[in-house]
């Protein structure tokens, strides 16, 4: 075997081969990339880039690709596109997510379910972002928009939390209790992102100024999501007391600590966007804040149980076939 030959194969069996170290490796590039785009997704919002491509799924009406048009500046015209390329590279990963769990041997169908969530996602979602500008940037179905991408990043965390374990049966490794806090916290959550979603569209930051907002008080909103936050940070605070006085499993402990430094720091974010009148650049940092937060939140619920080791061995090939060189 040449040089190029033991590279070329070196490769494949690095990043293609079908074991559950490259099946995690992609679940992992699966929850990188669905929440990079729900963070672009905002710096579209927010750059009043929304409708740079008024229609859909061409960029205009004669064009798949951004040409000039007198009535749209080129660089939300660029932005939106380039919002909508990223798709394909979250489609790319979800596919290769879907072909690693169908490999994979011995093949896992609660991961091949949870793979499958990847690429159908992304095709709802591509569907739906259809709907948000053909609705020029209704609200309600940009805030079902996010919401969706929410739902994708846990399918895809899940993905990457099974990936990494056996099949055998659910253990908890903390009190029940605790266990069912941790699910009260994840609802705590939700209703936190649904808060948000309904100040973010009722404020200024629409995407574009022919879009509608809802008609509610932002004062009385922003009121209601602050509370909103009080109550996910006493409950994190809660849940970290808890199992820290348990003496549970250190992992846990540290994922509920780095939980509860994020909220923090969304909290921050949150409080001093507010006194600024709403910058659009802390705007999209509030926006990947919550991801953040979200991720961490299901890290933590996931490290308060076990399904047991992996029953396969975890190793690429052995040894290297031997090729006849010319």
């Amino acid at each position: 075997m040449n040089r190029l030959q033991t590279r070329l194969y070196a490769f494949h069996h690095s990043y293609w081969s079908a074991t559950s170290r490259t099946m995690r490796a992609w679940a992992l590039a699966g929850v990188l990339v669905n929440a990079g785009i729900t963070v672009t997704g905002a710096a579209v919002r927010v750059t009043r880039s929304g409708l740079g491509c008024p229609t859909w799924p061409k960029c205009t009406p004669d064009s798949f690709i951004p040409v000039a048009h007198p009535e749209i500046s080129p660089i939300n015209t660029a932005i939106e596109f380039g919002n909508r390329m990223l798709t394909f590279l979250v489609l790319a990963v979800g596919v290769a997510c879907f072909l690693a769990a169908f490999r994979l041997t011995p093949r896992r169908l609660s991961l091949l379910r949870l793979a499958a969530l990847q690429p159908a996602g992304v095709l709802f979602q591509a569907l739906w972002g259809g709907l948000v500008v053909r609705s020029a940037l209704n609200p309600v179905t940009v805030s079902v928009h996010f919401l969706v991408s929410i739902g994708m990043i846990a399918a895809a965390f899940a993905l990457y939390a099974r990936s990494g374990e056996g099949d055998a049966p659910a253990r908890r490794l903390v009190h029940r209790d605790i266990r069912t806090l941790g699910f009260v916290l994840v609802g705590a959550v939700l209703v936190l992102l649904v808060a948000g979603v309904v100040v973010t569209g009722t404020g200024p930051h629409s995407g574009d100024e022919a879009a509608t907002r809802f008609d509610f008080d932002l004062e009385a909103v922003t009121r209601l999501h602050v509370d909103a936050v009080w109550i996910v940070v006493g409950l994190t605070f809660a849940l970290m007391f808890a199992l820290h006085v348990t003496n549970a499993p250190g992992l846990a402990r540290r994922a509920a600590l780095i939980l509860f430094g994020v909220e923090l720091a969304q909290g921050v974010v949150g409080y001093v966007q507010y006194f600024l009148a709403v910058p659009a650049a802390l705007v999209a940092l509030h926006v990947l804040g919550s991801t953040l937060v979200w991720i961490s939140t299901l890290r933590v619920v996931f490290l308060m149980r076990d399904r047991g080791p992996l029953n396969e061995p975890d190793s690429p090939i052995q040894q290297t076939p031997s090729v006849q060189t010319a």
